[in-house]
């Protein structure tokens, strides 16, 4: 609080709105709401595009150039950088030298703003170029949202037609006035959508201009869904959408099942990734994930098939799964997943049949994404730690973008070759330390997330046997088979738990 005012009396609860200014780039519902706002007697001033929509409904509104004395110019960039507009923004209702301000200059008490920026975040998805980028940086918007949401005690701001929903209904209410909780949600979120189009702007500008670790790194995020815990029950979460998210759990349509936790984004996140690895032009490919690591893996010439092959790796883990295709999922496919507790099924999209057939299984949720994600797109990702983040370029190394160097005397065969490179894109996505074993394209053994390499080898041997032996077969499929290891083998005890395995080769990415 300034230093020149002194609050005598609490903020009023009920403050009505008598005037709005309306500049909104995104005109979905617009008429519908000057409308509504104008039956509760609410005089609309507007700019440019928007006043042109509003004005061709039937409305009367007032052109901001109006009010300021200036017209729209520089294409538009300045416009409501006024202190007209902001003075009317800003001005406290209850402070006597700030209404003698407002009368000695002319200054037009706004009650209601309701701006949504320009479309920035959907300019850089669709791959416009550095200037389109610039031009749809937004500065009279910001400015006026900040304006507005510093003096919610007075003023309501709206940064989208949901907003302005909530704003319509408690006039209605409260015949034509708003409530201190309500501006004060409104000015929360206001804020939020104004730091969160920054992180969008700093980031794309970051990466525009090659600056891999800039000064300030900011990132923001749009809720998607308030969850009901996180990873345990005492613990609060929700689930936000980052600017140009990723095909996955962010742009996925739930099409059936409960709600969806945080283990469950968490899993389904990390299954579809790995499906995405595999290119449905060359064949269906199916991902078992349960606690974030895959317990099974495998293509084949249908989902399906697949499927059963990916099943075969890890049976056992395999219950209250979660399973990710990279190719739609049909009825077969769908028959023989709803054989077992499934927590998620998440898929490019999902045939009519399968949909009907998985609509009788109430509680599975099943997740259609509308397309793969690119695993050799660039990007960031975050990491909390205390007191901070750790950020770090995606991993989008690929298997087919590997310089192979063979190192022993016998090199591997055409079908080791193959095997070899299907192991090492699962062993990407398995947590350190890391082996998979893997045959004719499918994982037969996998150790994840122990302390030593030699433990994650054991553990994938292991569960190989455990395998052979729910199939009731002598030897485990880890005979013949090819391993990946994510980092090298520091020791040689490591590679002679993965040759007592049975495997005929291994890939590591370098080292002793």
């Amino acid at each position: 609080m300034s230093a020149a005012f002194k609050r005598e009396f609490p903020a009023p609860d009920l403050i009505p709105i008598k005037r709005a200014l309306l500049s909104v780039s995104d005109k979905a519902g617009l008429t519908q709401h000057a409308w509504a706002l104008a039956k509760f007697g609410v005089s609309l001033i507007s700019t440019g595009g928007t006043k042109a929509a509003i004005t061709e409904s039937g409305l009367d509104v007032t052109e901001v150039g109006t009010i300021t004395g200036f017209p729209e110019m520089m294409d538009g960039r300045v416009k409501t950088l006024h202190p007209k507009v902001h003075g009317g923004l800003l001005a406290r209702r209850d402070a006597p030298e700030h209404l003698a301000a407002m009368e000695a200059h002319n200054v037009p008490q706004i009650d209601l703003l309701y701006v949504n920026l320009y479309p920035f975040e959907a300019t850089v998805e669709k791959g416009g170029d550095f200037d389109a980028c610039i031009e749809n940086i937004d500065v009279g918007g910001p400015a006026m949202i900040r304006a507005a949401a510093k003096n919610h005690e007075f003023v309501a701001v709206a940064t989208d037609a949901e907003d302005l929903t909530s704003i319509l209904d408690e006039l209605r209410v409260n015949k034509g006035s708003t409530t201190l909780a309500l501006r004060k949600k409104l000015a929360q979120k206001a804020f939020a959508r104004c730091a969160a189009y920054d992180a969008a702007i700093s980031n794309w500008f970051a990466d525009a201009i090659g600056e891999d670790a800039p000064g300030w790194r900011a990132f923001g995020g749009r809720l998607r869904q308030a969850l009901r815990y996180g990873e345990n029950p005492h613990q609060k979460a929700s689930f936000y959408s980052s600017p140009n998210p990723r095909r996955g759990v962010a742009t996925a349509e739930q099409l059936q099942g409960k709600e969806l936790s945080y283990i469950n984004l968490l899993d389904a996140d990390a299954a579809f990734e790995l499906a995405a690895e595999f290119d449905p032009a060359k064949g269906a490919a199916v991902v078992i994930v349960k606690h974030a690591n895959p317990c099974g893996v495998a293509t084949g010439k249908t989902p399906r098939a697949a499927y059963e092959r990916a099943l075969a790796c890890d049976p056992v883990s395999r219950f209250g799964g979660v399973i990710a295709l990279n190719s739609i999922l049909d009825l077969a496919t769908a028959e023989v997943i709803a054989d077992l507790f499934t927590e998620v099924i998440i898929a490019p999209d999902v045939s009519e049949q399968a949909r009907a057939f998985l609509a009788k299984k109430k509680n599975v949720r099943v997740l259609s994404t509308g397309g793969l994600p690119d695993p050799k797109e660039q990007g960031w990702t975050a990491r909390s730690v205390a007191g901070g983040l750790l950020v770090q370029q995606r991993d989008n190394a690929t298997a087919e973008s590997l310089t192979l160097k063979v190192v022993t005397k016998r090199a591997p065969s055409a079908q080791e070759l193959t095997d070899l490179l299907f192991a090492f894109r699962v062993c990407k996505h398995v947590k350190s330390n890391a082996i998979v074993y893997a045959k004719n394209e499918a994982t037969v053994g996998i150790g994840a997330g122990q302390m030593s390499r030699v433990d994650s080898a054991r553990i994938a041997r292991r569960k190989a046997e455990d395998a052979a032996h729910e199939a009731r077969k002598s030897d485990p499929e880890t005979i013949g088979s090819v391993a990946a290891s994510d980092a090298f083998f520091p020791f040689p005890d490591g590679l002679e738990q993965v040759a007592q395995a049975g495997a005929t080769a291994i890939i590591q990415p370098g080292g002793s």
